[in-house]
């Protein structure tokens, strides 16, 4: 099997539309910045070594939109557990004041092909998986045998919050968010 990795937090979309209406706080803006700011150049040459089958970056789809893209391409299906997705510092409580891109109803509307529980819908987390990232990071599938190594390598380069979000599964062009 394969594992879906992404390498840095998700969370921009929210945070620039609160600082547009100055409710963003300054370090969660500095941080974001810092993230964005960090290339993803060295990342992709590391999920190559480590045989990445497919990759992409994420931005203004989100993160559910550019996966869906990526397993429409490939005729596979993929589980993401939202637990495991990393958020930048102050996104979610963005989220909780009602503060989403301009982008991001566009996005959600792909919430309609994706099964999740309703309750899970509910979390202040589930609107990020739709948010457009600018300057995001990469979204790649590996081999679960080698993605652990993959994700230390990643983090050893800089990648801190790299990490494994999910699997690729043979329910074709279908995606589940669980817990």
């Amino acid at each position: 099997g394969e594992s879906i990795i992404l390498t840095k937090p998700v969370g921009t979309g929210t945070l620039f539309a609160a600082n547009m209406r100055c409710e963003a706080q300054g370090v969660d803006i500095k941080n974001a910045l810092v993230t964005m700011c960090t290339t993803n150049k060295v990342a992709g040459e590391l999920l190559s070594e480590f045989g990445a089958t497919s990759c992409t970056d994420v931005t203004g789809f989100g993160v559910l939109g550019h996966l869906h893209e990526m397993i429409k391409a490939s005729d596979v299906g993929a589980t993401i557990k939202l637990s495991a997705v990393p958020f930048l510092g102050g996104a979610e409580a963005c989220i909780r004041k009602g503060i989403f891109s301009s982008l991001h109803e566009d996005n959600a509307r792909l919430r309609k092909v994706i099964e999740v529980d309703n309750k899970l819908r509910q979390e202040s987390a589930f609107p990020l998986l739709f948010d457009p990232q600018t300057a995001g990071g990469l979204l790649a599938s590996v081999s679960s045998a080698k993605a652990e190594s993959c994700v230390k390598a990643l983090r050893k380069a800089g990648y801190t919050r790299a990490t494994i979000i999910g699997s690729v599964t043979a329910q074709k062009n279908g995606i589940r968010v669980l817990k």
